[in-house]
């Protein structure tokens, strides 16, 4: 850290800061008028001459450079030399362009070359910012009711066309813990995302963070106050900001960096030299390709455990370069840059506060949270009903059954095949004489080739104006799975109501439960449309970061089309997030009950409508690997209800991948098996009795942790706890946590250990300081912070407790309602100190807004100085025929004499792995009780 201390002295400071005198008259926010630099001590002045004349004599002196004046021509070698590799900020970042000393000295930076990096990557940039090139000045600073409002003045042109001469700098301490700095034109309206954010009414009494400026150049300096840890320094590189040109870099505090999605990578990323770039892209999960979704959020660990977030509100294709000063450039092609910033200071708190400015993910329906199946390939309605009866004979878990893009007649949304799928309905209403239930897909693209007439959905949506449109005014055609289709404007609320439209029809015939939302980057199987894009500086602009195909229209349609709300260019990425939207709110009209759907492109707040499955991904060992970091990443992005494609979507799996797939994927929020056509059948009934066997009681055990997972999904919704998270979310001090991704939590309580090789019965889990407890036998593992070697044949998943837990589980049955009537089991993990601690969530399942109406119950679950207590703290009638008939308590270091329920003696058991166990209990939901054991 003796970097950032440097770093932290040798940046100029303003007396005008957020800590100014709070008594000084408030001006307007909206006509800021210019103090004086009276206000603006320069960084010369006073003791910071002699600091000055101290570093320059050290190797910061680039640092001290690059804050210390305006440009004058080429910057001399010497000067370049000095600055160390590893805080080089690249001035040349365009790709397929060989980058020589005349084109990069052409932009005013230092060009030096560097051996190349290993495997042809991009290294240490040959062209880079030189300390003095020129930024923006901050002119003038005034204080608001919120915070600051100020104006960034560039005197000189940077080399992208469009420079804006004069910014609008906006800084409102929302909370003590949450920080908004908004950077934009002073002059002109520029496209800002249309998300619901939330407004501060105050400034912050008593935040725990400071913010400094640099005058000339402009930067910003964040710290923690308890620390003095600097969170964000932006005079490490200059801000540029031109019309089609955004960016801005800052060092970071440590190398441990997440989020940034969606890729395929470690949980932890690299910041060796590499590019994370942010625009939907319909592609197989594939390292370094930009994929689905685009999520410019990323959660930053201190040294210490201390964390932060920083969230850039922009929908535009955007790229993050990752460098290991460690530093961080954002840059991206539009609107402007708008950050908030989460001081934690916990892991788990920054995703609280991240969700709070984007909006808290929706409680799914219980049945959500069963096992699903899917395949393309059933071939027709009555081969699915066969797999689904399979399952049954099998008695093998399952809720919810779904179809692929083969039930449509000739691949059109809203249809089904008259011939194959003709007894699709008939399915449907027996999945729900079973407590099963029905989900299918549906595409954004529109077939445009059928007779005028034939076809409602694109008649009406031509009849009404409510396709994307190419710059001419006519409805953009493009080709997905029906051929040649128009795309639907979701941005237009006229849309939406047709969307309700189509889905209300087809449910009249096909009463589905659920809608999975697919190919909706949007994908294209032409580049941009069947005529191209026409030239311009949208569909060709001056910068394009780096997506797979160097095109904005590689796969999709022209950013220069147009919608309702912008032209797309801008709403690219949004458009997963507007489709969820509108189904999410048709299927709440339609059923009247919580909606399920999931969707395969995102963007920060997705979690209020959809989940997420991981994409196309393969038959694979590294792809069930890769999963894990999948998943962990999209708890972070307040997405909680996410999962892979369970044994691989394309190839062919095998015997032993999919058991050991199916034990991770039964812990997956979101457990779906899907493959693809022509492809070996992967459902568990497909396999040998030893695999099905495993399968289905891994699937039990899943079932068995139904009131667990639920009420994690409640205090999700509610409060924006993750469910599946990182380990180092709890242990944020135990550094060996910070790189794990092979291993994860449900809460805070349930350590699962999944197989990820071939070939093996056993596997290497870390296991955090503490008592954690095997969550089939009770046995326990007393760990000073340690990697153990566990048995693992191939028909066992290892699940470990964590001390002071208690776990609500219950009787597992064939289906989430089914279940839902069995008593339930509550296990208890003892501390050392004999303590433990659980709630249980508990409702009818599915119907809209059980908490805000207060219709559940609430059940907090104590133990203490051999005291087991339930206190009912909210009841409601579902609660009375909910029974609980067995204690588990596991860590009881003394056998028992006597077990008293409510003063009443028991039977109970008791054995030599210091489990004791009370049976045939019968407490009802809505009671509170007492059990002590003497």
């Amino acid at each position: 850290m003796k970097l950032y201390q440097k770093l932290r002295t040798a940046v100029p400071r303003l007396v005008v800061s957020q800590e100014e005198d709070e008594e000084e008259e408030e001006e307007d926010v909206d006509a800021p008028t210019p103090t004086g630099h009276s206000r603006l001590a320069p960084w010369w002045v006073g003791s910071g001459l002699l600091l000055t004349a101290v570093l320059l004599s050290t190797v910061t002196v680039w640092v001290l450079r690059q804050v210390s004046g305006g440009w004058h021509g080429p910057a001399p070698p010497s000067q370049c030399h000095q600055v160390p590799e590893s805080h080089r900020f690249d001035c040349y970042p365009e790709r397929r362009v060989v980058v020589t000393q005349e084109l990069c000295e052409g932009r005013g930076c230092c060009f030096v070359e560097t051996p190349p990096a290993a495997g042809g990557e991009r290294g240490v940039p040959w062209c880079f910012y030189p300390p003095d090139f020129p930024s923006y000045a901050l002119q003038s600073l005034n204080q608001t009711a919120l915070g600051m409002v100020g104006l960034l003045v560039r005197r000189e042109k940077a080399y992208y066309p469009r420079d804006i001469e004069v910014l609008r700098l906006d800084v409102e301490l929302e909370t003590d813990t949450r920080l908004h700095v908004k950077i934009t034109d002073a002059a002109n309206p520029r496209y800002e995302v249309p998300l619901e954010v939330p407004r501060a009414e105050k400034r912050a009494e008593n935040p725990i963070y400071s913010l400094d400026f640099s005058k000339d150049p402009f930067g910003l300096l964040l710290r923690r106050r308890d620390t003095g840890t600097v969170l964000l320094n932006t005079t490490v590189a200059p801000l540029i900001f031109a019309d089609q040109f955004l960016q801005i870099s800052t060092a970071l505090p440590s190398r441990f960096l997440y989020g940034l999605g969606e890729h395929r990578s470690t949980l932890l990323h690299s910041l060796d030299w590499s590019t994370l770039t942010l625009w939907a892209r319909d592609v197989s999960p594939t390292e370094s390709f930009n994929l689905y979704g685009a999520h410019p959020f990323y959660l930053l660990l201190e040294e210490g455990g201390d964390a932060h977030g920083v969230f850039l509100l922009n929908s535009n294709a955007m790229e993050v370069a990752l460098q290991p000063a460690p530093a961080l450039t954002w840059r991206t092609i539009g609107g402007v840059l708008d950050f908030y910033i989460f001081l934690g200071p916990d892991p788990n708190t920054v995703i609280q506060q991240y969700q709070e400015v984007i909006g808290l993910p929706a409680m799914p329906p219980l049945w959500a949270l069963g096992f699903h199946l899917c395949r393309w390939g059933y071939g027709s309605s009555n081969e699915t009903w066969q797999t689904v009866r399979a399952m049954r004979n099998f008695q093998i878990p399952q809720d919810t059954q779904w179809n692929d893009i083969d039930y449509m007649d000739e691949y059109r949304d809203f249809t089904f095949d008259p011939q194959k799928f003709a007894s699709l309905p008939s399915l449907v209403e027996d999945l729900h004489k079973h407590g099963q239930h029905y989900v299918m897909i549906l595409d954004p693209g529109i077939s445009s080739t059928s007779p005028r007439g034939s076809y409602w959905p694109f008649d009406e949506g031509l009849r009404r104006g409510l396709f994307i449109n190419t710059t001419q005014g006519q409805p953009l055609i493009g080709q997905v799975w029906p051929g040649y289709t128009a795309f639907a404007d979701f941005s237009n609320g006229d849309t939406r109501r047709w969307w309700l439209e189509n889905l209300q029809r087809f449910h009249a015939h096909v009463p589905f439960d659920g809608v999975w939302i697919d190919m909706n980057e949007p994908s294209n199987f032409m580049d941009g449309s069947e005529e191209g894009c026409p030239p311009g500086e949208l569909d060709s602009p001056p910068y394009t970061p780096a997506v797979l195909g160097d095109s904005l229209s590689a796969k999709t349609v022209c950013a220069s089309a147009k919608q309702s709300a912008s032209v797309h260019y801008n709403l690219h990425n949004l458009y997963g997030l507007m489709e969820a939207e509108a189904t999410a709110s048709a299927l709440i009209q339609i059923r009247g009950k919580r909606p399920f759907v999931i969707s395969r492109s995102t963007f920060p707040s997705q979690g209020r409508y959809s989940g997420h499955w991981l994409g196309d991904n393969r038959s694979q060992w590294k792809d069930m690997y890769y999963s894990i970091p999948g998943m962990l990443s999209f708890s972070l992005f307040g997405i909680p209800l996410v999962g892979a494609d369970i044994c691989g979507f394309s190839g062919s799996t095998s015997e032993e991948l999919c058991t050991r797939w199916m034990q991770l994927g039964a812990f997956y929020p979101f457990s779906r098996n899907h493959n693809s056509q022509n492809e070996k059948a992967q459902d568990p009934t497909a396999f040998s009795p030893a695999a099905r066997t495993a399968m289905k009681d891994v699937l039990l055990t899943r079932y068995s942790l139904l009131p667990f997972l639920y009420t994690l999904f409640h205090h999700a919704h509610l409060h924006g706890e993750t469910v599946a998270r990182p380990l180092f979310f709890e242990f944020p001090r135990d550094t060996a946590t910070y790189g794990l991704d092979r291993q994860f939590l449900w809460g805070r309580s349930l350590l699962v250990t999944p197989v990820l090789e071939p070939g093996v019965d056993s596997v290497t889990g870390y296991f955090p300081r503490g008592v954690w407890y095997d969550f089939y036998t009770g046995s326990s593992v007393n760990s000073s912070g340690e990697t153990l070697k566990l048995p693992a044949p191939l028909e066992h998943l290892n699940l470990h407790l964590r001390e002071g837990s208690i776990l609500p589980t219950q009787k597992p049955g064939p289906t989430s309602e089914a279940s839902r009537g069995n008593p339930l089991r509550l296990i208890v993990a003892l501390s050392p100190g004999a303590t433990a601690w659980g709630d249980l969530f508990w409702d009818d399942g599915e119907s809209l807004d059980t908490f805000e109406r207060g219709s559940y119950s609430y059940l907090v679950f104590n133990a203490m100085e051999n005291v087991l207590t339930s206190s009912v703290l909210h009841t409601s009638t579902e609660a009375a025929s909910a029974t609980i008939g067995t204690l588990s308590i596991y860590g009881v270091r003394e056998p028992p004499h006597k077990v008293l329920l409510n003063g009443q003696e028991k039977p109970f058991s008791y054995l030599d792995n210091q489990v004791l166990t009370v049976s045939g209990l019968g407490l009802g939901l809505d009671q509170a009780f007492s059990l002590q054991w003497l």
